[in-house]
C-alpha cells in the first residue's frame, strides 16, 4: 500500500511539473515592476522578459533595463532566455527572432527607445515612418 502512495505523488509530481508554463508571462500593466529599476510597468509593448536555467524569470519595462540586468547579473543570466513583445501586437518573442528599430521618434519608457517586432517587413516599414535605425 505504501508503495501505491509513493507511486501516486510521484505521478502527480511528474504531472504538475510537466503543466509548469516555462516561457514568458502575462504582465501585469501598473502592478508588476522592473526587475531592474525598480518602476512600474506601464507600457506593454516595450517589455521584457527573463528566464534564468533554474526557470525565475524577470521582467523589465523596456529592452535597455534588461540588457542592463543582463550586463549587471551574468551568473544569473548567463544561458537565460529572453523575450520581448513584438510592438504590433504585444505579444512576447523570442529575442532572437526580433527585429529591432531605434531611437528616431520612438520614446520608451527608460530612454531605451527600442521596438521589437516579430515581422522584418513591418520593422522596415515602422523604421521608415518613425526615422528609426533597423538593428537586426
Amino acid at each position: 500500500m505504501k508503495l501505491l502512495g509513493r507511486l501516486f505523488l510521484a505521478g502527480s509530481m511528474i504531472a504538475l511539473t510537466a503543466c509548469t508554463k516555462t516561457g514568458p508571462q502575462e504582465i501585469a500593466v501598473g502592478k508588476d515592476q522592473c526587475d531592474n529599476c525598480k518602476m512600474t510597468i506601464t507600457e506593454p509593448k516595450y517589455a521584457t522578459e527573463l528566464i534564468t536555467e533554474k526557470g525565475r524569470l524577470y521582467k523589465f519595462d523596456d529592452i535597455h533595463c534588461m540588457e542592463d540586468y543582463e550586463s549587471s547579473n551574468p551568473e544569473t543570466t548567463g544561458n537565460a532566455k529572453t523575450y520581448v513583445a513584438d510592438f504590433p501586437s504585444g505579444a512576447f518573442i523570442e529575442s532572437n527572432t526580433a527585429t529591432l528599430i531605434k531611437g528616431g521618434d520612438i520614446k520608451s519608457p527608460m530612454g531605451g527607445n527600442t521596438q521589437a517586432y516579430k515581422d522584418k517587413a513591418a520593422a522596415e516599414k515602422a523604421a521608415t515612418e518613425l526615422h528609426a535605425t533597423l538593428l537586426q
